[in-house]
């Protein structure tokens, strides 16, 4: 085995044992590990990205946001390159979910690239996620809703990755909302 695939499996195994009680909003209250590691696979197999940290970020990224890990860990497990993409994805939970949404709109264009391919395929993979279902206790309006605001992000994070954009873009079209 090289060791790019030991440092994934080492990562995966991190972020496993951090959401290792988390389940996902869906219907069928599906593992929370299945979301890093599907958004990691979109990256690699729909994205062309082979850039282990980048990989590794996202296996990580809602650890500091939803679980008890640090960016300081991270920095110390996995370097400085991948705490620093993850801190740049990661929502500050101490503001009120309104203000992070709105962060999240104005931060996206002053996103490194690497923070930017994070962030399409986390998107894409939600959007995905929320066609297939709808997440126990949302209505209609609020999947939409949910969508309009995605695009507002996805504008700022345009340039990153063509293909991932273009199939955002397709998402967007299904929904009539404007990218």
């Amino acid at each position: 085995m090289n060791s790019d695939s030991i440092v994934l499996l080492e990562t995966v195994h991190f972020a496993a044992e951090k959401h290792r009680n988390q389940r996902r909003k869906d219907p069928e209250a599906t593992p929370y590990i299945n979301h890093p590691i599907g958004v990691a696979r979109i990256l690699s197999h729909e994205g062309g990205i082979t850039d282990i940290e980048v990989l590794q970020a996202t296996l990580l990224h809602d650890t500091v946001e939803d679980t008890d890990t640090s960016i300081e860990e991270l920095n110390a497990v996995f370097g400085q390159t991948v705490a620093r993409i993850v801190q740049e994805v990661t929502d500050d939970k101490s503001l009120p979910k309104m203000d992070r949404k709105r962060q999240q709109v104005e931060h996206a264009p002053h996103s490194s690239h690497q923070a930017k391919l994070v962030k399409l395929a986390d998107k894409l993979y939600n959007l995905r996620d929320l066609n297939r279902c709808t997440p126990s206790g949302w209505s209609t309006e609020r999947v939409q809703e949910y969508f309009v605001w995605a695009a507002q992000v996805v504008r700022g994070l345009r340039g990153a990755n063509p293909y991932l954009e273009g199939k955002l873009e397709e998402l967007f079209k299904q929904r009539g909302v404007e990218l």
